[in-house]
């Protein structure tokens, strides 16, 4: 059931009305054309289940890579 979903998610956001806003801009990003909107919008609370979604992201480690440097002639 969805209310199982939403008490799920309620661990990681404790302000509904946030979880509320979180969820339905994660469901318009994820949402795949010919599929049930409920089906991806459930899909969605049950990721916020597993992580916060209200937690910042982690920059990927970019390696630098060494400058060349011209020397006059």
């Amino acid at each position: 059931m969805r209310s199982d979903l939403v008490f799920g998610a309620l661990s990681h956001v404790s302000n509904r009305y946030q979880l509320c806003q979180l969820a339905s801009k994660a469901t318009r990003k994820l949402h795949k054309p010919n599929t049930r909107l409920q089906d991806t919008a459930n899909e969605v609370l049950v990721r916020f289940h597993g992580t916060n979604p209200s937690a910042p992201l982690a920059a990927p480690a970019v390696k630098a890579e060494p400058v060349e440097r011209r020397r006059a002639a």
